[in-house]
C-alpha cells in the first residue's frame, strides 16, 4: 500500500457524491503508489469528476501523473476530454503532450515485449509467473492511451500523414485489446477451432497466462479491474466497428479489425453492472449510443429503457452532475418530453460554470427542442448563443441561426438585428476540416447556403426542417402528434405558397421535392402511411429533374424502404433499402445514408451484399 505524508486514510470512491465534495482538501498526497492504491485514487478522481468537482480530479491525479499508469491515464483522459469538447487548438496540444506523456508512463510498466507484439515470445522465453499484474494492466492502459491519442490526432490538423498514424494508433490498440481479451478468457474450445492454426497456439498460451491470473483471482481485487478494462476496451471497438458499412468493414477486416455488435454490448453491459473503475466509461459509452449514435447513424430505434436503467444509479449518487443531468434530459428529448427536458438542462446549466463546453451541449439540445415546437424566436436565441461561444462547427451553428430565421415573420427577425442574407454568405468561409477532410454537414450547409451567394439571392424553403430531418429529428418529434400536425401545416402552407408562384426558378423542383420528402415524414409518424408513400413515390418520380438536392433521391428511397418495414412487408423494404445503396452515388451525405442502410438491413437481419 502506499503511504502517505498526513497519515490520514484516503477516501474511497465509492462512498456518497457530498464526501467527495467536503473531503478532497484532507486528501493525503500519497509518498509511495502501488496499483490498489492507484486504483482507488483513480475511482476517487472519477467521482469527483462526475460531481462537477472537474480541477480538483485534475489535482488529485497530477502528482502521480508520471509515475502511476493509471494517474496519467486519468489525467489524461480528463485533458483529452476537455480539448475535444472546446475544439480550441491550444487544448488539442495540451491534450495531445499529456497524452503522450501518459503513453510514456504506461510504457514504463509494460514487458519488452509485449502481449502484443509476440505473445509466443512471452510465455517462451519468460516464465509465465512473471506476468505481473503491473504488467497486465499496464497493457491495457496503453491500449487506451493509444486510442485516445489516435482519436485526437485525427482532429489536430489537416495533414493526411496525422490520419495515417491515428489509423496505425488504433490498430495497435485493438491488437493490444485482442490479445488482453484472450488473457482475460483463456478460451480452448469452439473458439480455437474456428481459427487459423497461429490463432489456436495464441489461444493456448494465453490459456497458460490465465491460469496465473485467475489462481489470485479470489483474493485480489485488482483481477477484476483488468476485466473490467478488457470489456471497456473489447465492448466499444466491437460496437463502433458493427456501425460500419459492409464495404467499409470488408476492407479493415483485410487488415485485422472486426465487429460484432452483440459482442460489443454484451461486454460493455458486464463492464457497466461490474465494480471496477470502467463501469462508468462502460455505462456512458451505451449511454451515448443509445441516445446519438443509434439516431444519428442508425434508424432512430433507441434503446431508452436500457438508457434510463443505466442513469438511474448515477442520478441517485450524484444528483447534480453536469454530465448526468445532460444524459437525463436528453432521453426526455427522446421520449418526446420536450418541456421536461427543457427544464433538466436549465438545471445542468446551473449546476457548473467550470466546464462551459457542457453547456453549448445543452444549448444544441434546446435549440432543437424550441425548433421541434416551432418557437423559432427561442431556438434563435440558443443557435446564437453557440455562434458567441462554441468552436466545434460555426459553419453549422451560423447556418443553423440563418436556417431558423428564415421561419421567422420578417417582422420578428428585424427585432434580433440579424441579417439572413450575411448570415448565409458566412458559411463558406467558417467551415473546417478534420483529418484532411471536409464535415459532410458542413459541406451541405455551405452549398445550401450559395444560394444567397449572388446579387439576387434566392430564399431557401423550411431550411430549419431541412436541418431536422439531416439530425434525424423527425423520428423525435413524431413521438408528439401535437407537434408533428403543426410541422405539416407549416410544410403544406410552404407548398401552397411555392406552387403558386408565377415564375418558378431553377431550384423550384429540388424544393418541391424537399418539401414532399419532409411532408411525407410527418404523415407517416401520423400514421397516414399511404399518403406518405405517394409523398415519397412523387420525389422519386421526379429524380431526373433535380438539379442540386441530388441527396433528395436516396433519402426519399431509404425512406420508403423503412415505410414498407413498419408495413411488414420485408422483401420490399429490403429492395427499396438496397436500391438506395447501390443506385445512387456522390450525393450530400452519402456515408451518413450508408451508414443508416447498414442499421435498417441489420434490423432486417439481412446480410449485405456488396457495394458494386
Amino acid at each position: 500500500m502506499a503511504s502517505v505524508r498526513h497519515g490520514s486514510e484516503g477516501t474511497s470512491g465509492g462512498g456518497e457524491e457530498e464526501s467527495f465534495e467536503d473531503a478532497f482538501e484532507n486528501i493525503p498526497v500519497a509518498t509511495k503508489m502501488d496499483l490498489k492504491c492507484a486504483l482507488e485514487e483513480c475511482t476517487m478522481a472519477l467521482n469527483l469528476f462526475l460531481n462537477n468537482k472537474f480541477s480538483e480530479a485534475l489535482e488529485l491525479l497530477r502528482p502521480w501523473s508520471k509515475g502511476s499508469m493509471y494517474h496519467a491515464l486519468g489525467y489524461s483522459t480528463i485533458l483529452v476530454l476537455q480539448a475535444a469538447m472546446t475544439f480550441e487548438q491550444q487544448d488539442i496540444q495540451i491534450g495531445l503532450a499529456t497524452m503522450k506523456e501518459a503513453l510514456q508512463t504506461c510504457q514504463k510498466f509494460r514487458k519488452r515485449n509485449t502481449v502484443v507484439e509476440s505473445l509466443s515470445s512471452l510465455v517462451s522465453k519468460q516464465s509465465v509467473e512473471q506476468l505481473s499484474e503491473e504488467e497486465m494492466h499496464a497493457e491495457i492502459c496503453y491500449a487506451e492511451c493509444l486510442l485516445q491519442k489516435a482519436a485526437l490526432t485525427f482532429v489536430q490538423d489537416e495533414n493526411m500523414v496525422n490520419f495515417i498514424k491515428g489509423g496505425l494508433k488504433i490498430r495497435t490498440s485493438y491488437q493490444i485489446y485482442k490479445a488482453c481479451s484472450l488473457l482475460k478468457r483463456g478460451c480452448f474450445g469452439a473458439a480455437s477451432l474456428r481459427g487459423t492454426k497461429e490463432d489456436c497456439r495464441e489461444i493456448r498460451e494465453c490459456h497458460q497466462v490465465l491460469q496465473m491470473t485467475q489462481d489470485s483471482k479470489n483474493t485480489n481485487e485488482t483481477y477484476y479491474q483488468f476485466e473490467g478494462g478488457v470489456q471497456l476496451g473489447i465492448g466499444t471497438f466491437n460496437l463502433m466497428l458493427s456501425l460500419l458499412p459492409g464495404r467499409i468493414l470488408r476492407l479493415l477486416e483485410f487488415i485485422g479489425f472486426s465487429g460484432n455488435r452483440e459482442l460489443g454490448l454484451q461486454q460493455l453491459r458486464e463492464g457497466a453492472s461490474g465494480a471496477s473503475l470502467r463501469a462508468i466509461p462502460c455505462s456512458l459509452i451505451l449511454l451515448q449510443y443509445h441516445t446519438y449514435i443509434s439516431l444519428i447513424l442508425g434508424t432512430g430505434e433507441s434503446n431508452l429503457l436500457e438508457a434510463e436503467a443505466l442513469l438511474q444509479p448515477y442520478l441517485q449518487k450524484f444528483p447534480k452532475g453536469a454530465l448526468i443531468l445532460f444524459y437525463d434530459g436528453r432521453i426526455d428529448v427522446l421520449k418526446g418530453n420536450f418541456e421536461k427536458a427543457q427544464m433538466t438542462f436549465q438545471e445542468c446549466i446551473a449546476a457548473q460554470q467550470e466546464w462551459k463546453q457542457i453547456h453549448h451541449l445543452c444549448y444544441w439540445e434546446m435549440m432543437w427542442c424550441y425548433s421541434f415546437q416551432q418557437n423559432w424566436l427561442q431556438a434563435y436565441q440558443y443557435a446564437d448563443l453557440l455562434c458567441k461561444e462554441s468552436r466545434w462547427s460555426k459553419a453549422i451553428y451560423v447556418f443553423q441561426k440563418a436556417a431558423i430565421l428564415c421561419m421567422l415573420p420578417d417582422d420578428d427577425v428585424k427585432t434580433t438585428g440579424e441579417n439572413i442574407v450575411a448570415l448565409f454568405r458566412q458559411v463558406e468561409g467558417l467551415k473546417q476540416r478534420i483529418a484532411g477532410k471536409s464535415i459532410p454537414t458542413e459541406k451541405l450547409a455551405v452549398r445550401k447556403a450559395r444560394r444567397y451567394a449572388g446579387s439576387q439571392p434566392v430564399k431557401l424553403v423550411v431550411p430549419a426542417l431541412e436541418m431536422m430531418y439531416i439530425w434525424n429529428g423527425f423520428s423525435i418529434v413524431g413521438k408528439r402528434t401535437d407537434l408533428t400536425e403543426n410541422l405539416l401545416v407549416t410544410i403544406e402552407k410552404e407548398e401552397t405558397a411555392l406552387k403558386n408562384e408565377p415564375n418558378h426558378n431553377e431550384y423550384y423542383m429540388d424544393d418541391i421535392c424537399l418539401l414532399q420528402l419532409l411532408k411525407g415524414m410527418c404523415l407517416k409518424h401520423l400514421g397516414r402511411l399511404l399518403q406518405a408513400e405517394l409523398c415519397f413515390n412523387q420525389v422519386i418520380q421526379s429524380e431526373k429533374q433535380l438539379k442540386y438536392d441530388n441527396y433528395l433521391a436516396p433519402y426519399t428511397m431509404y425512406e420508403l424502404g423503412l415505410l414498407y418495414k413498419e408495413q411488414d412487408e420485408r422483401e420490399k423494404a429490403i429492395r427499396f433499402i438496397e436500391a438506395a445503396k447501390n443506385n445512387y452515388k456522390e450525393y450530400s451525405m452519402e456515408s451518413r445514408l450508408h451508414f443508416r442502410i447498414h442499421a435498417a438491413l441489420n434490423s432486417l437481419k439481412v446480410t449485405p451484399a456488396p457495394t458494386p
